[in-house]
């Protein structure tokens, strides 16, 4: 049976167990959980402090990274642990029956877009920080910097483009392509990058953004783990 980690007591091991941090990775779990009502105990694995690699963590996720759940009603009614947050949304969504379409062209027209943000939003906005934040002082040349601005622009794009005339990225209705996106592009914020972004021309996008963050239950789940 899957063990809880032991640097992180468990208070109720009857219901879903979150090992997270308040990153765009991060919040996307925790957002879900709270729209969707599903009960769960958070526990912060500080990656600034290196908990992720806590030889109980690799257990429950052997590439060391966040978020993580483990579910103490899993599969065949057993205790199952998930990596990888976009495979995590999707086995929420299917659990709970929410956030994802239940028509088959639809749901594959969501799970395209959880998909580019996994492919492409979360890497290329992720290289774009480090480059033009954390790495700073770091390079001799603004290559990096060049490079994955144009591309995080790029992304901003399409982005703004599919949201012409939509509230969310399937119209009207919210889903678990959101919840992958949006932290993202909020992120932004984080890495001080708007002016560099030239991101006022892309209304739909910021419009977006605020429009998710102003959910009472998107802010709450944006504040689990956090450090």
């Amino acid at each position: 049976m899957i063990e809880f980690p032991k640097r992180w007591p468990v208070e109720n091991p009857d219901i879903l167990q979150l090992y997270s941090m308040a990153t765009p990775n991060g919040q996307k779990v925790s957002i879900m959980l709270e729209e969707a009502g599903i009960p769960y105990e958070a526990h912060l694995v500080h990656i600034g402090q290196n908990h992720q690699f806590d030889e109980d963590y690799l257990k429950i996720n052997p590439n060391n990274k966040i978020p993580t759940i483990i579910d103490p009603n899993g599969p065949g009614g057993e205790r199952f642990a998930l990596m990888e947050s976009g495979a995590i949304l999707m086995y929420l969504a299917d659990k709970s029956g929410q956030f994802l379409p239940k028509d088959e062209t639809r749901r594959w027209e969501t799970l395209q877009w959880l998909f580019f943000q996994m492919g492409h939003v979360g890497p290329m906005f992720g290289q774009f920080g480090h480059f033009y934040k954390f790495a700073a002082d770091k390079t001799t040349d603004s290559y990096g910097v060049e490079r994955y601005t144009k591309e995080t622009q790029r992304l901003l794009g399409v982005l703004d483009k599919r949201l012409e005339g939509r509230e969310w990225i399937m119209g009207d209705e919210l889903t678990i392509a959101d919840m992958a996106i949006a932290p993202w592009v909020k992120c932004i914020d984080f890495y001080d990058g708007h002016e560099t972004l030239g991101t006022d021309q892309f209304k739909n996008v910021m419009a977006y953004t605020q429009r998710f963050y102003d959910r009472p239950l998107v802010q709450k789940g944006s504040k689990v783990c956090a450090p």
